[in-house]
């Protein structure tokens, strides 16, 4: 049976498993409103998902149909995956930050190959030695692309504005803009009463932004044909850093993530990931004391196994975050791109 938690006050989660995923399940929440129960996202495409999120509202008594809406933090597939399977079945509305939106509406639209080709791109630029790169080559010039997950999610029809209170009957939630995971990552903010009366601000949906035991991945989002036409270069970890403050500021008595587990002391938390990423960026500054392509450095960083173990996909995954702590380097003066060098590489100030 799907795990339920009752968090009191009306607010439950129900463990929806992510297959073959060393993360194990998302958190869905269900928040009881007096025009019905609002799902905080839905979890992965997947029958066993499926059947555990609509097992999980069962043991509430609820059914599928009787969703009213749902609030998507951001738009990968673990946490958007389920949504037209929801709208399909309930009529229920689906809303999103406008940011991520144009991302699902992005990864719909966009010819076959277009996400190959900029992949395969963006790693030679870091310096991904040939025999990484050949896969992606072979798989495009053969037609055998892999399916993006995600392409069963429903496209929203509402807009998360930040600062906003969203219109759910009888309830106060406030959507808090927290890019830096994706650019339109939020947190929702229950603005009531803690329900055991725990001392703090209200309660906290973090998503994928602030997780008990996890440092979330931090990485690039440019969207590849905008890349072409603008000299703008984003500052991801920049943008996570600032939302992290934000959120450590707002002090809320306890924050519901949709990984791992419940837990109180928001602004520790976020104490401890400014610190890792303090300390990481000096790490790097150390590193850059030689000139390092993007790729040569994340063979070089820690990570929480080798790189020689380090499964072809979380490599990818790898670079773009040292590209992103690259950037917020060059950003904070500490670093910058060695003249003339191809593949560029990066040396500390």
């Amino acid at each position: 049976m799907t795990q339920v938690t009752d968090h009191g006050g009306g607010v439950w989660s129900l463990k929806v498993p992510i297959p073959d995923n060393p993360l194990g399940h998302t958190l869905v929440h269900v928040v009881d409103t007096d025009s019905g129960p609002v799902l905080i996202d839905t979890g992965w495409d997947d029958p066993a998902s499926w059947d555990a999120l609509t097992d999980g509202l069962s043991e509430l008594t609820l059914s599928i149909t009787d969703i009213h809406g749902v609030l998507i933090t951001h738009h990968h597939p673990d946490h958007h995956g389920l949504s037209g399977q929801v709208r399909e079945a309930s009529g229920a509305w689906i809303a999103m930050h406008a940011a991520d939106t144009e991302v699902v509406k992005r990864t719909r639209s966009a010819e076959p190959g277009v996400w190959l080709d900029y992949l395969t791109a963006k790693l030679a630029a870091a310096g991904a030695p040939e025999d990484h790169l050949a896969p992606l080559r072979q798989a495009r010039a053969s037609g055998r692309m892999r399916t993006l997950p995600g392409l069963n999610a429903a496209v929203p029809d509402r807009e998360i504005v930040p600062g906003d209170l969203l219109p759910l009957a009888g309830r106060r939630l406030r959507a808090i803009w927290t890019p830096g995971h994706t650019p339109g990552h939020v947190c929702l903010h229950l603005e009531e009463e803690h329900p055991a009366q725990k001392p703090g601000n209200g309660r906290l949906f973090s998503g994928d932004h602030l997780l008990p035991g996890i440092t979330p991945h931090i990485g690039l989002y440019e969207d590849p044909a905008a890349e072409k036409k603008s000299a703008t270069v984003i500052d991801p970890l920049g943008d996570y850093l600032d939302s992290l403050e934000r959120i450590g500021r707002l002090a809320p008595a306890e924050v519901l993530p949709a990984h791992q587990h419940a837990f109180t002391d928001a602004p520790g938390r976020v104490q401890e990931l400014l610190d890792h990423h303090e300390d990481r960026l000096t790490d790097l500054r150390t590193l850059l004391a030689d000139p390092f392509t993007p790729w040569q450095l994340a063979e070089r960083m820690e990570w929480n196994r080798p790189w020689a173990d380090i499964p072809y996909g979380s490599r990818n995954i790898a670079v773009s975050e040292a590209e992103a702590h690259l950037r917020r380097l060059v950003k904070l003066g500490h670093a910058e791109a060695v003249q003339g060098s191809d593949p560029v590489t990066y040396i500390a100030l």
